[in-house]
């Protein structure tokens, strides 16, 4: 399992751009480690570009920063960079009491392993 804290942004229904939040927190576990690397795999090898993973939001192990609060649902969103078809993700989702959009910083598929 790896575990992550990295900058998240916060963008509300209806603003123009997103605005920075502070640190989340969260950890990938082996399952959604295998997803991701998989996903990664098939998005290089086609011509689709970026897909989602829906993640159970008791498996997260997720901190998100004070002024966030809880998330009402969770995916990870991967997506592969053609020139060269290396895989990113990052975690992404809506904050509960306004259904902001709510996602971190990206990172490398490769860091999971």
């Amino acid at each position: 399992m790896n575990t992550f804290t990295i900058e998240s942004w916060c963008k509300p229904p209806g603003a123009e751009k997103s605005t920075p939040m502070g640190l989340i927190s969260f950890r990938v576990g082996e399952d959604y480690r295998l997803q991701m690397e998989n996903l990664e795999e098939r998005l290089a090898a086609s011509d689709e570009t970026q897909a989602d993973i829906s993640v159970r939001m008791s498996t997260l192990e997720l901190k998100t920063p004070d002024e966030c609060g809880e998330l009402s649902d969770a995916q990870f969103h991967v997506f592969v960079k053609k020139h060269d078809k290396r895989g990113h993700f990052f975690l992404k989702g809506h904050r509960k009491s306004d259904d902001a959009l709510i996602y971190s910083n990206a990172v490398m598929v490769d860091e999971l392993g």
